[in-house]
């Protein structure tokens, strides 16, 4: 099939495009963070058990996964921009659905709608930083959208709760809605189609597989979707840990998320300024240890209780810091050799890291009895199997073999 040239890049168009992408991939935690405030207002107004609302980000996090799966061969097959429309719509009928929902049974199911059009423009966004850079700069790009992309779980919040108070829980809904309708002005603006010319037609799961099978892809994208089962494994339990356990006033506990976000956001910056003076291996390995380290941490204070409060915060901070650093790395390395099938390579990452990431908070739940044994306990084991995936990576195939490419 013969398609055209993709339009060129500028690099005054950098700084846009970058805070676009960001954008893009925030999508997620945006979408997550933003209503969670709105809980028991939800379970009031539509007659619902607290296990029933919960179920609706359930189902949010199973339409991420699904969506990635479809929307990574999509945009190998049609090219970024124009599955990003659609899925961006998507998003926002979605979105509209979930504001008029009668019961949480529909709220579950226009959740996964909104999931589904979300995760185009998170697969769309690391593929088109594939498309246009490799390696150190492809890692040092990442960076930058790890800056935006942590601004939502600091604001997210904050802004869900605002708007909360000012006009109900409906109108957080009503507000993605708005978010989808100007992302999909500024896709059509600022977006230019990166996708590599002369792409053909492929086999979409032949190559999922074949990714998922080549040890430079698994390892790096087990070592980012691991870190992030850690990141949910503390989204899960810190509320309890923190509010009933430590006594921490509920609007004080957004200090508390906020510090750890902005955390993660310095490290990614610093991550930047490392790559100009060591690899993305190099980096990636330290920044996986340092995240051992804290959770081995963790568990020692949960088990011993040695420091209290400020000596669990201070654990969490160094571990959720850290993955400023592993998650740009991390997926750059991924993808470095799968640039013909950036978008499926794209997809596998990101639903890998979601079901992953449902595992662990799930299991942060059902084993929870009362101390922070559990939430540590999920932190660390993921940190170590992170740190463990790093040597399946060591075997990755030599540089400049593309274990993807196209059919």
């Amino acid at each position: 099939m013969t398609t055209a040239t993709p339009k060129p890049f500028r690099s005054t168009e950098g700084a846009r495009l970058i805070l676009l992408l960001g954008a893009l991939i925030a999508f997620g935690p945006l979408s997550i963070d933003m209503y969670l405030p709105a809980f028991p207002s939800i379970g009031e107004s539509l007659r619902a058990s607290a296990g029933e609302v919960e179920r609706t980000l359930a189902t949010f996090f199973a339409g991420l996964a699904v969506g990635q799966l479809f929307a990574g061969p999509v945009s190998d097959r049609f090219g970024r921009t124009k599955p990003l429309y659609v899925g961006l719509l998507l998003y926002v009928l979605g979105s509209l659905g979930c504001a008029l929902a009668p019961s949480a049974g529909v709220l579950a199911g226009c959740r996964f709608v909104q999931a589904l059009g979300g995760s185009v423009g998170m697969v769309t966004s690391r593929a088109v930083v594939r498309d246009l850079h490799s390696g150190a700069a492809a890692a040092r790009m990442m960076s930058r959208l790890v800056l935006v992309m942590g601004l939502a779980p600091i604001l997210a919040p904050l802004l869900g709760g605002w708007v909360l108070r000012v006009a109900g829980w409906r109108a957080i809904f009503g507000s993605h809605a708005v978010i989808g309708v100007l992302a999909l002005g500024a896709v059509f603006a600022i977006l230019p189609e990166t996708a590599p010319a002369g792409r053909g037609r492929s086999q979409p799961f032949q190559a999922m597989a074949r990714i998922a099978r080549a040890p430079d892809f698994m390892g790096n994208a087990l070592a980012a979707a691991l870190a992030q089962a850690g990141m949910f494994a503390y989204i899960s339990g810190s509320p309890f840990v923190y509010i009933t356990l430590h006594g921490v006033k509920p609007e004080h506990f957004g200090w508390f998320f906020g510090a750890n976000a902005a955390g993660l956001v310095a490290v990614s910056q610093l991550n930047h300024w490392l790559l100009s003076r060591s690899s993305p291996e190099r980096v990636l390995k330290q920044a996986v240890r340092t995240a051992a380290l804290a959770g081995l941490a963790l568990v020692a204070v949960a088990a011993t209780g040695f420091g209290g409060l400020w000596s669990i915060a201070l654990s969490l901070f160094v571990f959720v810091s850290s993955l400023g650093a592993i998650t740009p790395n991390a997926t750059a390395l991924a993808m470095e050799h799968h640039a013909k099938q950036a978008g499926i390579a794209s997809a596998v990452l990101g639903a890998l890291q979601f079901l992953l990431a449902a595992g662990a908070s799930a299991a942060v739940s059902a084993s929870h009895d009362g101390t922070a044994r559990p939430m540590a306990v999920g932190v660390a084991i993921a940190a170590l199997l992170s740190l463990a995936a790093l040597g399946l990576a060591r075997r990755a195939s030599p540089p400049g073999a593309d274990t993807a490419a196209t059919t």
